[in-house]
């Protein structure tokens, strides 16, 4: 299978990365990076952009970076765990994402992402994604 940002992109129309405009511009043995631009429909009542928007901004990416890294045999993934910082906010531009693995396991990975301001580079969040691994039934 080609796991290429076309590839993701295309898979997502009409779930959540899709709707909400996450676009993947590399994928690679680095990781996967992806924008997304910042529209009212990414906005907490409060104003803020909401953390959910950025979480799943980090989340995609980290799991189409276990989709691209998953051992021969595998029948997908699953996350088991995820956490996230958030240091700052965005109120319009875009918010970019890189998504880096950290371990590639049998029937673990775990995947690091940083969420930042397109253009600027200042950090919002940091995210850390564990998946575990499935395999076909015997």
């Amino acid at each position: 299978m080609q796991h290429t940002p076309e590839h993701f992109n295309s898979i997502q129309n009409g779930s959540l990365p899709g709707v909400l405009g996450l676009q993947v511009t590399a994928v690679g043995a680095d990781g996967v990076r992806a924008t997304m631009a910042i529209t009212p429909a990414h906005m907490a009542p409060n104003g803020f952009l909401h953390a959910a928007s950025i979480v799943t901004l980090a989340d995609t990416c980290c799991g189409y970076g276990c989709m691209s890294q998953l051992p021969q045999g595998a029948s997908g993934f699953t996350t088991v765990e995820l956490k996230s910082n958030h240091l700052g906010t965005a109120l319009e531009g875009s918010i970019e994402c890189h998504a880096r693995p950290v371990h590639l396991g049998r029937t673990t990975q775990v995947w690091d992402a940083t969420v930042s301001v397109a253009g600027s580079g200042k950090t919002i969040a940091l995210f850390r994604c564990t998946q575990m691994v499935l395999w076909p039934k015997a």
